[in-house]
C-alpha cells in the first residue's frame, strides 16, 4: 500500500488562509499556533525522526512552502520545497531541573513567538526532555493557513500511532515529485484563472446566502429583495463589534504571548451543561466569562450585573463533503455576559447568544470579502483585520480531538494543550477534548493580563461555578 492522507492535497489556498498568510507582517497579527503534547515517557529519538519522514511522505502539505506570485502581484500558492530538509524542521531541547510544568510553558512560548520561515514550509516541531515525573513533552507549531482545529485534528488522528510498539507495516507513499517553475505566461494564466474563481465563488456565496438564484429573482422578485436586504443587514451586524466596550482593564496591548494551561474532565462539564438545558459550548464559554469577571475583581475593576464584553467565537462551517484540512470556519461575534453572577444563568444567557450567532443569515459573510482583501497589500490587510480583531477581549474555541489512546514513537501522548493565534485581542484561550480530559490553553497577552498567574486561578474558579451546577464535579487542575 502507497496511499497517503487525503488531507491539504489542494495548491490553492483559500481567499480566507490568504489573508491569515499576508497579516503576518504585523507581529501582532501572527497566525501562529502551537500544540503542547504531553507525553508519558521519553520517546526514542531515531523512531521520531523516522516516523517524521513517514509523515512526511502521507501528508506532502508537510513539504509545501507558500510561493508568491509572479512578480509580486496576486495570489500565493502551495509548492513543493525543493530544498525540504527535516532536520530544520525537528529539533530536541531539554528542561534545566527541575523541568516544572512552568518552565515548560515558557519554553514553549519562545518557540511559537519566533517567527516560521516564509521560505520553508509552515511547521516546526520540537521534543523537549527532562518534564517533571519522568515526562516528556512534544511542541508542534505551526501556521493557521495550513488549517483550523479540526483539520489539525484530523492531520493528527491520521498520523499518531495506536500502539506503543513499532508499526512495520506502514504505507511509504513516493516522495512527492517537484514542480518546474512555471514560465510567465503560466503563471498569469493561473492568476487570471484564480481571479475568475474567486469572483465566481464570493458572487455564488452572496447568492447563496442570501437563499435565491437567478430563477427565484425571476419567480419572486419582492421575496427575494427582502432576502437580499435581510442578508445585508446580517452581514451589517456579523462584521461589526458586538454591542459590548471593550473592558479598560485589558487595553493595552504588546503581542507577547504568556500561555497558561488546565484540566477539566469532560464528563463533568458535559453534565454541568446538561443539567441547565446548555451545551458543552455553552458551559465552556460561561466559565470563561465568570473567569473574566473573578480577574476584574481581584484587580479592583470588579464589572457590573449587566455588563457585557466582546468575544469572538469561531463557528465550523465545515461540511460532510469538504477536503480534509484547511479552513472551515466562519468568526462569529457576541456580547459576553460577563457580569451575570449565577453560573445557570450565565450559560442560559451564553446559549442564547450562541443561537443568535449560528441563526445569521450572513454568517459566512467573511468568504464574500476575502477575495477582495487576499488581493490588497498585507500592510493595508494586517491594518483591516486588526481593526475587527484588536476589538476583542476574548476569542474562544472549542475543538473536538482524539478520544483513544495514541502514541509517538513509543510515548503515549496523556495531553494535549491546545494554544491558538492571538490576533490583537487580550486572550485566545482554546478547549481541546483528549480522551476523557478538556485541555485548556490560554494565550494571554503580556499588556491585556498583567497577571497571568492571578488569570490562571480565576479560570480555574470560572470552571468550578460551572462544575458545581453538576454533583460530585471535580475541581479543574492548573498546570504549574
Amino acid at each position: 500500500m502507497t496511499a497517503g492522507l487525503d488531507w491539504g492535497a489542494d495548491p490553492e489556498l483559500s481567499p480566507f488562509e490568504i489573508v491569515m498568510w499576508r497579516v503576518d507582517v504585523d507581529r501582532r497579527l501572527r497566525s501562529t499556533m502551537m500544540a503542547v503534547e504531553v507525553l508519558d515517557d521519553l520517546p526514542d529519538w531515531d523512531r521520531l525522526v523516522e516516523a517524521h519522514r513517514w509523515a512526511a511522505r502521507m501528508a506532502p502539505r508537510l513539504r509545501d512552502r507558500i510561493v508568491a506570485p509572479l512578480w509580486g502581484a496576486g495570489t500565493p500558492h502551495w509548492e513543493p520545497d525543493p530544498d525540504f530538509e527535516l532536520n530544520y524542521h525537528l529539533r530536541r531541547i531539554r528542561l534545566p531541573e527541575p523541568g516544572t510544568w512552568r518552565v515548560l510553558f515558557e519554553t514553549a512560548e519562545q518557540i511559537a513567538m519566533t517567527p516560521l520561515d516564509p521560505q520553508r514550509p509552515l511547521w516546526e516541531a520540537v521534543l523537549v526532555e527532562g518534564l517533571e515525573g519522568g515526562r516528556a513533552a512534544f511542541l508542534i507549531k505551526l501556521h493557521h493557513a495550513i488549517g483550523d482545529g479540526l483539520g489539525v485534528t484530523q492531520l493528527l488522528s491520521g498520523l499518531h500511532s495506536r500502539t506503543r510498539e513499532h508499526t512495520e507495516d506502514k504505507p511509504w507513499p513516493p516522495e512527492p515529485a517537484l514542480t518546474r517553475p512555471r514560465t510567465a505566461g503560466e503563471a498569469l494564466a493561473r492568476q487570471v484563472r484564480e481571479d475568475v474563481t474567486a469572483t465566481v465563488s464570493a458572487l455564488g456565496s452572496g447568492a447563496r446566502a442570501a437563499g435565491h438564484g437567478l430563477g427565484d429573482v425571476l419567480r419572486a422578485p419582492r421575496a427575494s429583495v427582502r432576502s437580499a436586504l435581510d442578508w445585508v443587514s446580517s452581514a451589517r451586524r456579523v462584521l461589526s463589534p458586538p454591542e459590548a466596550p471593550p473592558s479598560p482593564l485589558l487595553a493595552e496591548r504588546n503581542g507577547s504571548w504568556r500561555f497558561r494551561a488546565l484540566d477539566v474532565e469532560l464528563a463533568d462539564l458535559r453534565a454541568a451543561a446538561k443539567a441547565v438545558g446548555g451545551s458543552l459550548n455553552d458551559a465552556y464559554l460561561a466559565a470563561l466569562l465568570g473567569a473574566f469577571r473573578r480577574y476584574h475583581e481581584e484587580m479592583g475593576h470588579p464589572v457590573d450585573p449587566g455588563t457585557t464584553m466582546p468575544v469572538s467565537v469561531p463557528v465550523s462551517v465545515r461540511r460532510a463533503d469538504d477536503a480534509a484540512g484547511g479552513n472551515h470556519f466562519a468568526p462569529g461575534r457576541l456580547a459576553g455576559p460577563v457580569g451575570i453572577m449565577g453560573a445557570a444563568e450565565r450559560v442560559a444567557a451564553v446559549s442564547s447568544a450562541m443561537r443568535q450567532v449560528r441563526a445569521e443569515p450572513a454568517l459566512e459573510s467573511a468568504d464574500v470579502l476575502s477575495p477582495l482583501l487576499a488581493r490588497l497589500p498585507g500592510a493595508v490587510v494586517s491594518e483591516l483585520v486588526g481593526d475587527m480583531t484588536r476589538s476583542n477581549d476574548l476569542q474562544a474555541s472549542n475543538v473536538p480531538g482524539l478520544r483513544e489512546d495514541v502514541f509517538l514513537a513509543g510515548a503515549r501522548i496523556e495531553r494535549i494543550y491546545p494554544f491558538a493565534p492571538l490576533p490583537g485581542c487580550a486572550a485566545m484561550i482554546t478547549l481541546l477534548t483528549h480522551g476523557t480530559t478538556c485541555c485548556v490553553g490560554a494565550n494571554l497577552d503580556a499588556a491585556a493580563v498583567r497577571d497571568p498567574d492571578l488569570f490562571a486561578r480565576c479560570l480555574a474558579d470560572g470552571f468550578d461555578e460551572v462544575l458545581a451546577l453538576a454533583p460530585d464535579a471535580r475541581r479543574p487542575v492548573v498546570r504549574e
